[in-house]
């Protein structure tokens, strides 16, 4: 049969409908280097089966002979089958506790497994990823729990139209109903109580990027930092409707010595010579929107005990909603203490109780944590992804996923996100193996094991 190259069904849950390569991509690849594809059949994924048909791409329910299987998220631990080479989103060199036992299993079975994440440039810049569109995505659906917050409050604003985005027939779409939203905002103002709404961005990369670029679609002046404080106090006639901020590491964290001077570098590599500064800048921002790359030895932008100060003995402070794209459970965010789903993409942190209630009422600062956000814009999202990916794909098909670590021949970009090699873990990603859960007791080999049904 030779060497098939599968692409698996996502099913981490019933929204998931992107793909890592879409139906002309890989037709393509099939005529031009004449790789073997079997798709597995999705009654969710945006892209029907009847679309790879179409193009001459097998579907098949096991997907038999796929020894590389490509998919987007996670695979769950009961379908991992043993020898396979896999690449997906793993989610797992944080040492993130709920996918080490995955990660256990794809040793167990003598696996392969590249994670799209660690896939980079020699400037360690990230080659494939779903991050503008998480950014577009993470932003209507915040500007959605904005207009349903003022409006629970009796400001009422065009922004209580916004739709989820995955009601929306694409990004063109989306932009086309805000810039309509905008108009009548210009058109009839907005109540002084709500004037001027000022968003601050944290981070400036794709994610960020996508985030900004779904904002310009309503009337936004963008304002320096050290300008903030005197924008956001204006109100009335004369303010402007709508600004925002666009925050920097040095905005983030200074200095503990207070005659040191702030140096991104110096910053990455010693984070613990800093600390943390925002909560200067969250008396003055309606609106958070978290896009950065967090890592627990770097300050939290809002933590738990500040939500806790600020809405003591029936305070009432300006944040109202803090869109965590990022979405690290208790990470940079603090108050993050739950991914969300797009059916229900929003909660009130309770400042007293330390607990999310569903929805978009009640005390505290609303949280959108949507984890998935690219799958609200599916079909955009896989096109721009299989645009980049299928460049890589001949040079994993190609490798020779039987010989040592040392000896597999991959360009740097994609060896450097290899995480498993034939059930070991590599070099770079050893320190994993203090994380891994123990060696359950009814392991075994794979050999040894009832047979499975294929994925």
């Amino acid at each position: 049969m030779g060497l098939r190259i599968g692409i698996r069904r996502e099913n981490k849950n019933k929204w998931e409908g992107r793909v890592p390569l879409i139906p002309s991509d890989v037709a393509a690849l099939q005529q031009q280097q004449h790789l073997k594809f079997v798709v597995q059949p999705s009654e969710i994924r945006t892209f029907k089966d009847s679309e790879y048909k179409e193009l001459g791409v097998s579907v098949d329910e096991r997907m038999r002979g796929a020894s590389i299987i490509f998919g987007v998220k996670e695979v769950p631990v009961r379908l991992l089958r043993p020898g396979k080479v896999y690449i997906y989103f793993a989610h797992v060199v944080k040492a993130q506790p709920y996918n080490m036992p995955m990660l256990q299993r794809l040793l167990d079975f003598g696996c392969s497994l590249i994670d799209y994440e660690k896939i980079a440039d020699d400037n360690n810049r990230r080659l494939v990823f779903f991050g503008r569109h998480a950014g577009y995505a993470g932003m209507i659906e915040t500007l959605r729990a904005l207009g349903q917050r003022l409006a629970l409050s009796g400001t009422i604003t065009p922004l209580a139209e916004v739709r989820p985005a995955y009601e929306y027939r694409d990004l063109a779409d989306a932009k086309e109903h805000l810039r309509e939203l905008g108009a009548r905002m210009v058109r009839d103002g907005l109540p002084e109580a709500a004037r001027p709404l000022v968003f601050g961005i944290a981070g400036y990369g794709n994610v960020s990027e996508g985030a900004q670029e779904v904002l310009g679609a309503l009337p936004i002046e963008s304002v320096p930092v050290n300008q903030l404080r005197d924008i956001a106090s204006r109100r009335g006639p004369g303010s402007p409707l709508m600004v925002k901020v666009v925050f920097r590491e040095e905005d983030m964290a200074r200095p503990l010595d207070p005659q040191a001077s702030f140096e991104l570098q110096d910053y990455y590599a010693h984070p613990e010579k800093y600390s943390g500064r925002f909560e200067e800048y969250l008396d003055h921002l309606d609106v958070l929107v978290n896009s950065i790359y967090w890592e627990p030895r770097y300050p939290r932008l809002v933590t738990r005990e500040w939500v806790r100060k600020q809405w003591a003995e029936g305070g009432s402070p300006r944040l109202k909603i803090i869109g965590d794209i990022s979405c690290d459970i208790d990470g940079s965010i603090e108050p993050t203490v739950k991914a969300t789903s797009p059916e229900a993409p929003c909660f009130v942190y309770d400042p007293v109780d330390g607990k999310a209630h569903d929805g978009v009422e009640g005390r505290g600062p609303v949280v959108m944590a949507v984890d998935n956000l690219p799958c609200e814009l599916p079909r955009e999202a896989s096109q721009h992804f299989s645009a980049v990916l299928r460049t890589m794909v001949a040079d994993i098909a190609g490798a020779d996923w039987q010989a040592d670590f040392d000896a597999l021949s991959l360009p740097s970009h994609l060896k450097k996100a290899v995480i498993v090699h034939k059930g070991e873990l590599t070099p770079a990603y050893a320190y994993l193996k203090q994380h891994l859960p123990a060696a359950s007791s009814d392991k075994g080999t794979p050999e040894r094991r009832p047979p499975m049904r294929a994925p």
